[in-house]
């Protein structure tokens, strides 16, 4: 089993900033790609940043440029620096892990989220 504790999150106001941390335990073997998603009330969850085991990473258009992602494959943990907040950032931040089990079978974990709000 793989745990991931989330840290950071919290009320900030528009233009501000906030760091989440997510660090991942357990029986792992190796982890493929980390990553933020979140969720909005009344929507779908979605991604919005991810970094491979080879340090490519890929950010939602709307975070681009205000938002960095960084891993340490060492500590397995993923931090999300989130820049120039604005309230449509306003959402439940979910950390998603995705170990290798085998070399065909891939699992993914999910943190219990932590809320950000962004206030107007």
């Amino acid at each position: 089993q793989v745990q991931l504790v989330e840290s950071g999150g919290g009320l900030v106001e528009t233009g501000g900033s906030l760091r989440l941390s997510c660090a991942a335990s357990g029986s792992i073997f190796s982890i493929n790609t980390m990553g933020w998603f979140r969720q909005a009330p009344g929507k779908q969850r979605e991604l919005v940043a991810v970094v491979t085991s080879g340090g490519s990473t890929n950010y939602a258009d709307s975070v681009k440029g205000r938002f960095t992602l960084s891993r340490d494959n060492v500590e397995n943990t993923v931090s999300l620096q989130m820049n120039s907040l604005k309230p449509e950032d306003t959402a439940v931040y979910y950390c998603n892990v995705v170990v290798v089990v085998t070399t065909r079978v891939k699992k993914a974990y999910w943190g219990q989220g932590t809320q950000v709000t962004v206030s107007s």
